[in-house]
């Protein structure tokens, strides 16, 4: 009988799952709506029931090992998920245990950067390296340091929480109730922010054009900077040169060999990229100049948050 892992990433909008052979292969997948639970024992239930839906047909090949789960403001050592902003799940969340108890199965939790970094180590570009760091961008900011050949959690577990390093001092209010967060300005959603403030008193921009200002998302903003709208095109600078020099900063805590980015705005493509490196490169200590490259993360965005869950299965 063959081994498989379930992987599960649970984010702010959408909750994805996959069963996974010890290749990396997925086998089956599936997906909810986090938001449609408000209250976390209705989660696990809904998400239970639709595993066992994809495990029924495959019980008598593969034997499942465990489950991995990534999730926003994870702690991997307690298995909960602590005040994650971002969710409707308020306070510590014993995650692990109300999975494990329903599944029948062990579970390993960790935040969904640091899962993202694990999948890295066992399916993608980061097999052998001992120190580089995973930066998600999503609804939010996420990061993964791997320093050594170890995943970073801190004396707590919860560490590496580069979006939640204050970049802007008084800036914008963020979720977790602070102000001038990272990931209130590089996140999909900081973008959107600093693109709809942008927009207020400009009447020039083709963005104006495509859907109402409130509805916009990134990808047709990085067709209208691939396409010269002057406003387009600043607010990616804008935001690659907070990004930029907070990656920055942070290597000289890790020095890292690679920063993978990864996440549905990365898909964005070249008008963020391009910035990215070349503020990371104008803020970078000299120290360090030509030692750290920047990179896209190799695996498929479709599937990486299934991957990187599962590989916490094979690693534990």
């Amino acid at each position: 009988m063959e081994q498989a892992a379930i992987g599960i990433d649970i984010g702010g909008t959408d909750t994805v799952f996959g069963i996974v052979d010890r290749d990396g292969e997925i086998i089956a997948e599936g997906k909810i709506s986090t938001r449609d639970y408000p209250v976390v024992e209705d989660f696990v239930e809904a998400l239970a029931l639709e595993i066992e839906k994809l495990l029924e047909p495959l019980n008598a090949t593969y034997q499942v090992m465990g489950v991995g789960v990534g999730a926003p403001n994870a702690n991997f050592y307690r298995g909960t998920i602590e005040n994650a902003p971002n969710l409707a799940w308020k306070g510590i969340v014993p995650l692990a245990q109300l999975m494990g108890d329903r599944l029948r199965l062990p579970v390993c939790l960790t935040n969904d950067a640091n899962a993202a970094a694990m999948g890295e180590i066992v399916y993608g570009g980061a097999k052998g390296m001992k120190d580089f760091v995973v930066i998600t961008l999503g609804t939010g900011l996420g990061s993964g340091f791997v320093a050594g050949g170890q995943l970073v959690y801190g004396v707590d577990g919860i560490a590496g929480e580069m979006g939640h390093m204050t970049v802007i001092p008084n800036g914008r209010l963020c979720e977790c109730g602070r102000k001038g967060c990272l990931e209130t300005y590089v996140s999909a959603t900081g973008f959107m922010r600093t693109v709809r403030e942008m927009l207020v008193g400009d009447e020039d921009s083709e963005l104006h054009h495509i859907c109402p200002v409130e509805e916009l998302e990134p990808a047709p903003v990085a067709l209208a900077a691939e396409g010269g709208d002057q406003l387009a095109m600043a607010a990616f600078e804008q935001t690659a040169d907070i990004l930029g020099l907070a990656m920055a900063n942070m290597v000289t805590i890790t020095a890292p060999e690679v920063i993978f980015l990864f996440g549905g705005f990365v898909n964005a493509g070249p008008v963020l990229w391009e910035p990215v490196t070349e503020a990371f490169e104008k803020y970078l200590h000299p120290m360090y100049v030509g030692k750290v490259e920047i990179r896209i993360s190799s695996l498929q965005y479709s599937n990486a948050a299934v991957l990187g869950s599962s590989a916490l299965v094979w690693k534990a």
